[in-house]
């Protein structure tokens, strides 16, 4: 038997690659030219509401140097603001803010701000002094002296700055998916939480084709304004910014008081639910159904639906308890769920019936390890965890039932400070060596597929961790045919079907609505 060389098996990798990413694409077609169309739209928008904020504000920055300081600062520090962080600080807000396009469009626009006026001042502080005094002297008013002779020569630098804006923002709008603005960054998220690197190149390659599209077009452009005078300047400005108002009409304007809004958090149960409760809703009802799965964590998921960005997402009570409403760790899940039921209550929303199953969390180290090594529970763990590295995610690390407390209860001292990492990439990371110890979910799919140990909790830190739909009140009281049709879920997802759920999407790589769909017909066979 021949052995593969390594060029041999690095073509044999690309070729699987390539042909994976276009059985992908014709499967899901009409998703991606969705995800194409909606990523387009926000850079559209955002880049031409940025035009015309940014090109006036470049006129006033070159002629009022005193104000086009401050001005250039100011759209200089929010260049500096992480684009994560940047749409934490818009969620909150009314108008601008919250789950979804809003938030996004903001984002974009700040963002393409700064390039847009730097361009536009540069451009006209580099006209010859010597055709401006010809236009006066020509008696012309200042007014048409901008419109008729500065702007036109202006033109290129300004295209240039709109050339790096359009670019910023086609990679800015796949961070987005996060808070659900949609687009192809929705791909990439997906394909962490299922660390599949099909799907992930499914999103980054039609973005990076994008970006260079851009660029190329308005490069070309730049180049032939460069090469010759343009008369029809105002006429493109005035079209830019009729563009500008549609495109924000149209994002902005687009009902949904009609439409159930079912969110998830960013990881692979999360987005099952999520999938098996819009389904759900369409199968046992007439509503119409929109998805903002992989939102972020609890805190992004809480906030979209106390704002009433989404109407329903699933919440674990331990997690709603601790993390949502600040309150002492409970142990007894009847009371859990009684006290968290009714501080929903007390705040406009309402706990449904769980699902069935309890998705504690769950310490996690290596099979090979755990049998070598004789560990089997949280309290044996102390005599190695000095010579260890652990790796939790960020909501791990800062919730009142998470590392401290685990530490203190169990007397953890690892050799170094837990990294932090994201739930998506983790258990990959302890699999392969670089960590040694993690928190997953009990019901992960990978726990198994990676031959990976939960340890017992033997002194009972962990509070329940029940999950449950929590759904607005208002939505509730308006359709109250939405209690019945999750009700079908109701007491019906035990944790081994969860885990058999989050095994076909993490170990087997198949699509989440598939999966949930096929859940969801064995309910009604009675299965």
């Amino acid at each position: 038997m021949r052995r593969q060389g390594p060029r041999t098996l690095r073509t044999a990798i690309v070729q699987d690659t390539v042909q994976g990413l276009m059985t992908f694409w014709r499967a899901h077609a009409s998703e991606v030219a969705t995800l194409i169309a909606q990523h387009v739209a926000l850079v559209a928008a955002s880049t031409l509401a940025a035009v015309a904020a940014g090109v006036p504000l470049g006129v006033l920055a070159a002629r009022r140097p005193r104000v086009g300081g401050p001005l250039s600062a100011a759209a200089s520090v929010v260049q500096t603001i992480p684009s994560l962080a940047l749409f934490g600080f818009l969620l909150p807000l009314p108008l601008v803010g919250g789950v979804g396009a809003r938030s996004a469009l903001t984002a974009l626009i700040l963002y393409a701000l700064l390039p847009v006026i730097r361009t536009t001042a540069a451009g006209l502080r580099a006209i010859d002094p010597a055709i401006l005094e010809a236009a006066t002297a020509m008696g012309m008013t200042p007014r048409q002296r901008l419109v008729r002779v500065e702007l036109p020569l202006a033109l290129p630098a300004i295209v240039a700055g709109i050339r790096v804006a359009t670019v910023v923002g086609v990679g800015t709008v796949t961070i987005a998916a996060a808070i659900g603005a949609g687009g192809l960054g929705e791909y990439i998220y997906r394909g962490l939480s299922m660390v599949d690197a099909t799907v992930i190149l499914a999103g980054a390659i039609p973005a990076a084709v994008l970006a260079l599209l851009a660029d190329g077009a308005l490069l070309l452009i730049e180049r032939a304004l460069s090469s010759r005078r343009r008369r029809r300047a105002p006429l493109a400005v005035g079209a830019a910014l009729a563009l500008v108002v549609g495109c924000g009409v149209a994002v902005l304007a687009i009902p949904r008081t009609d439409r159930i809004v079912v969110g998830s958090k960013n990881f692979t149960e999360q987005i099952i639910l999520g999938e098996l409760m819009a389904q759900a809703i369409e199968r046992y009802t007439d509503l119409p159904v929109d998805r903002k799965l992989n939102l972020g964590g609890t805190f992004i998921c809480d906030r979209a639906l106390s704002a009433g960005d989404i109407d329903v997402y699933a919440e674990y009570s331990g997690t709603a308890l601790t993390a949502v409403f600040k309150q002492p760790v409970g142990r007894d899940p009847q009371i859990v769920r009684d006290t968290v039921r009714r501080l929903y209550a007390d705040t406009g929303r309402t706990l449904l019936e769980p699902f069935g199953f309890d998705n504690t969390f769950a310490i996690l180290i290596r099979g090979d390890d755990a049998r070598s090594r004789g560990i089997a529970r949280l309290s044996d763990l102390a005599r190695h965890a000095p010579g260890w590295q652990a790796a939790f995610g960020y909501e791990f690390l800062e919730r009142d039932d998470g590392y401290r407390g685990l530490a203190t209860t169990y007397g953890l001292r690892f050799r170094d400070p837990p990294r932090v990492m994201d739930l998506t990439l983790i258990y990959r990371a302890l699999a392969d060596r670089r960590v040694d110890v993690i928190a997953g979910d009990a019901t992960a799919g990978l726990i198994e597929a990676l031959g990976l140990v939960a340890l017992d909790d033997d002194r009972r830190y962990f509070p329940p961790y029940d999950a449950a739909p929590v759904m607005h009140t208002s939505t509730l009281l308006r359709h109250p045919q939405l209690r019945t049709a999750l009700q079908h879920l109701s007491g019906r997802i035990t944790a081994s079907a969860m885990r058999r759920m989050n095994h076909a999407v993490d170990g087997q790589r198949r699509d989440p609505a598939d999966v949930a769909r096929e859940f969801l017909d064995s309910l009604e066979r009675g299965v």
